[in-house]
C-alpha cells in the first residue's frame, strides 16, 4: 500500500515558526508528497497561523479529547485549496489563540505542559480517524514527544493504534520540555513513569526523554549530531538515554527546497546568476551594500550572518573578536535575539558605519538578498544539529565560515565549499575569517570554489529516501513490539481514553 505519513509539529513554515524546525518539517512533507507519499501535517492553530493560513474549512465535526483529567472540545481545520501535503490545523482557542507560539514578552507560557499534552491527545484522535491503511506517525521535537508516550500507555488496549508505528525526530536536543514533577499527574500519566528509565530527569519531568523511550525509531538531523548526542559534552544531559537507543537512533541531514533557493530564478534578488554566468552575483552584492547603507566596494569581502542573535549561534565569539574591529571587510547581521548581542552589534555598527550593519527585522526576502550578495556566511555556532542557512548559502555562492560541529561538518567541505574550524574561541573565529579574506584575494580560485559550492545537491531526495527506510524499520517494530513497551504495573493507565468520535472526512 502507498505510504501515508502524519507529521506532528509545533512549527510549520510559512504559518508559524521561530527557527529551522518549521522549515525542515515543511520541506520534508512537501518532498514526500511530490514523490507519492500522502503526507499530512498537524499544527496547532496559533493566532499567527490563523492570520496567514487563508480560507479554512472544517475537516470534521468538533470532537472531545480527555487531557489532564479534563474533557476539552477541539476542532480540526484544513486549507480550502490544499493538496498534499495537507496541513491540518488543530483549534483550541484557550490553548493556542495567543500572541506567541511558546510565550510572550514575559517568558514561556506557564501552561505549556498542558497545551502540548492537549495537542498530543488531539493528534492521536486525528490519527485514529485518518489511520486506515499504512499510516506512519512522525513526531517532531519535545512538543510532540507525548504522542509516543500517550500512544503506548493511554491507548495500550487499542490494537489498531498499537499497530501504528511512530518515529520521533530531535531537531534540537537542547530543548527538551522539562517541567516540575507534579506535571506528570497534571497531564494524567501513571506514577510508574516517574522513573529514571522513563520520564524522570534529575528530579524533573522530561517530555523528550519519555518520547525517546517509547518511539519505535528516533532520528536527528545530521549524522555528526547523532554521534554528538551520545557524548557527555553534546548530549544535553540525555546522553545515557540516547546511548540506550542503540541502532534505533539514526542521523539524517535535513534538505532544503532547491526550487525556492535557486539564484537562477529567484524573484527576490536583483539579478539572476548561476555557475556558468556569475555577473549577476556582483550586481546582488552592490544592491545589498547600498540597501544596508554600506559603501559600494567590490574589492572588500562581504560577510553575512542570518540567524537568531543568541549564544548558541556563536554571537559571544563574534562580538569579542578582532575581525569586526580591524579587518578591511564588511559584516552584515540579519536577525533578532538576545538584547546583549543586538546592543553590542549596534554599537559596533555605530563605530564602524562603513563596514558593519545590523537589521533585526528578519524577513525571508531579506535573507534571499543577503545570501545572494554575500561572499561568505558566518556560522561560528556553539552547536548546530543541522543548520539550513549554510546549505542555502553554498547554492548562492556564499562560502560558509563555520565551526566543525553537527550538520555544519556534514554539509561543508573545508577548503572546497567553505572554511571549517574547531575551537570555540574568538581567536579561532578570527583565524577562520582571515583564511576567508586571504582566499577572497585570489579571485580566480575564490570564484572556482563558489561555483563548485553552487553545484552541490542539498535537496530532500537523499534524506527522504533515508526516512522511508526508517519508516520501514518502525513498521517492523510494530509487527514484533519491542520490550520497551512498558509492562502494566498499575492495573492500567490512570489516564482515561477519549470517547470515540465520528470519522473525519
Amino acid at each position: 500500500m502507498k505510504t501515508r505519513v502524519l507529521h506532528l509539529t509545533a512549527e510549520l513554515w510559512p504559518y508559524a515558526r521561530t527557527g529551522g524546525l518549521g522549515q525542515a518539517v515543511a520541506g520534508l512533507a512537501k518532498y514526500q508528497a511530490k514523490n507519492g507519499t500522502e503526507s499530512h501535517v498537524v499544527l496547532p492553530l496559533y493566532r499567527e497561523a490563523r492570520q496567514s493560513a487563508g480560507r479554512l474549512e472544517p475537516l470534521c465535526d468538533p470532537f472531545t479529547v480527555e487531557s489532564g483529567g479534563r474533557r476539552e472540545q477541539v476542532r480540526c481545520w484544513r486549507r480550502a485549496d490544499d493538496t498534499y501535503p495537507k496541513t491540518l490545523f488543530l483549534e483550541h482557542e484557550p490553548s493556542f489563540d495567543r500572541p506567541g507560539i511558546y510565550g510572550d514578552a514575559g517568558g514561556d507560557y506557564p501552561d505549556n505542559p498542558r497545551r502540548f499534552a492537549l495537542f498530543a491527545s488531539a493528534a492521536i484522535e486525528i490519527a485514529r480517524n485518518i489511520g486506515q491503511g499504512n499510516l506512519i506517525l512522525h513526531a517532531h521535537d519535545w512538543h510532540a514527544s507525548l504522542v509516543p508516550i500517550f500512544l503506548r500507555r493511554v491507548y495500550r488496549d487499542e490494537p489498531d493504534l498499537q499497530r501504528m508505528p511512530i518515529v520521533l525526530t530531535v531537531h534540537n536536543g537542547g530543548f527538551q520540555g522539562v517541567f516540575p514533577s507534579q506535571v506528570l499527574r497534571d497531564i494524567a500519566l501513571p506514577d510508574d513513569l516517574w522513573s529514571p528509565d522513563y520520564m524522570e530527569w534529575y528530579g524533573r519531568l522530561n517530555y523528550l526523554k519519555g518520547g525517546l523511550v517509547f518511539a519505535d525509531m528516533v532520528t536527528t538531523v545530521s549524522p555528526t549530531h547523532a554521534f554528538e548526542l551520545l557524548t557527555d559534552v553534546g548530549g544535553f544531559g540525555l546522553q545515557h538515554t540516547f546511548r540506550r537507543l542503540g541502532d534505533r537512533l539514526v542521523g539524517i541531514r535535513n534538505g532544503i527546497d532547491v526550487d525556492e533557493w535557486n539564484p537562477r530564478n529567484d524573484p527576490d534578488i536583483p539579478a539572476p546568476y548561476w555557475p556558468e554566468e556569475m555577473s549577476g552575483k556582483l550586481r546582488c552584492k552592490v544592491a545589498v551594500q547600498e540597501s544596508w547603507g554600506l559603501p559600494r566596494r567590490p574589492d572588500a569581502p562581504l560577510f553575512g550572518m542570518s540567524a537568531r542573535l543568541v549564544a548558541q549561534k556563536g554571537l559571544d565569539q563574534i562580538v569579542a573578536s578582532q575581525s569586526l574591529r580591524q579587518l578591511d571587510a564588511q559584516f552584515l547581521f540579519l536577525g533578532a535575539g538576545e538584547a546583549q548581542f543586538e546592543n553590542a552589534l549596534r554599537a559596533l555598527a555605530a563605530r564602524f558605519p562603513d563596514r558593519i550593519a545590523i537589521n533585526t527585522a528578519f524577513t525571508d526576502q531579506l535573507e534571499h538578498q543577503l545570501l545572494a550578495g554575500a561572499d561568505f556566511l558566518m556560522m561560528p555556532s556553539l552547536y548546530e544539529p543541522c543548520g539550513l542557512t549554510q546549505m542555502r548559502a553554498q547554492l548562492y555562492g556564499a562560502l560558509p565560515v563555520a565551526r566543525r560541529v553537527g550538520g555544519l561538518a556534514d554539509t561543508i567541505e573545508d577548503g572546497v565549499t567553505g572554511i571549517l574550524y574547531d575551537a570555540y574561541s574568538p581567536a579561532a573565529f578570527d583565524d577562520a575569517v582571515q583564511r576567508a579574506v586571504t582566499l577572497y584575494r585570489d579571485r580566480a580560485w575564490f570564484m572556482e570554489l563558489a561555483r563548485g559550492a553552487m553545484r552541490k545537491d542539498f535537496s530532500w531526495a537523499q534524506p527522504a529516501e533515508a526516512y522511508a527506510a526508517i519508516y520501514r524499520r518502525a513498521q517492523a517494530a510494530r509487527v514484533l513490539p519491542a520490550v520497551r513497551d512498558v509492562p502494566r504495573t498499575d492495573g492500567g493507565s490512570s489516564a482515561r481514553r477519549p470517547r470515540k468520535q465520528r470519522a473525519l472526512k
